[in-house]
């Protein structure tokens, strides 16, 4: 009985032929790294080694997404991307109102929404109501300071909320509500 062994070749001691055969061991090892393919679609192990090396071969000594970044910077990036610019600084004003308008203004009335440049704010009564109409061009010119220019084109006084005559045991459909009765 003889043992024949396979034939390899001398070893070069430049190095690369050592580095050849571990990379072709480590493939053919269970759970090994998959042997590099030519051609062909990428395989999710090389969308998973690009998405991770940015699409560089590896990573360098050169800052990229990788490396540890500012929280304000991130956030930055996120609120550019997703274009909550504007949303954030009518947060930020519905945030600081009382500022913008006065404590005692602000203890009567409050912004309920701003779309499409129309700002709604609510009033306890109707007196602030009318107070608020008057003083509106001075308000809509200072949030326009604070928003930026035309962000704010008109203001929409509601007085408070009131009972609605509306409904009840003795509402009429089409009626002209508690005034039909007085007269």
């Amino acid at each position: 009985m003889t043992d024949e062994q396979p034939v390899e070749p001398p070893h070069d001691d430049g190095g690369l032929d050592y580095a050849r055969a571990a990379a072709r061991a480590a493939a053919r090892a269970p759970g090994g790294v998959p042997a590099r393919r030519r051609g062909g679609p990428p395989s999710d192990a090389d969308k998973r080694r690009t998405r991770r090396t940015g699409g560089r071969g590896g990573s360098g000594a050169h800052p990229d997404d990788r490396d540890p970044q500012l929280l304000e910077g991130l956030v930055e990036r996120m609120v550019s991307s997703h274009g909550w610019e504007l949303d954030l600084r009518v947060q930020q004003v519905f945030g600081r109102w009382s500022e913008i308008v006065g404590a005692e203004v602000a203890d009567h009335c409050r912004p309920e929404s701003l779309v499409d440049g129309r700002l709604v704010v609510r009033t306890d009564a109707t007196a602030w109501a009318t107070q608020l109409k008057l003083v509106a061009p001075t308000l809509v010119r200072r949030l326009n300071e604070e928003l930026g220019h035309g962000t704010v084109t008109v203001i929409d006084v509601l007085g408070p909320h009131l009972p609605s005559w509306k409904r009840g045991p003795r509402s009429v459909r089409d009626g002209r509500g508690p005034r039909d009765t007085y007269g």
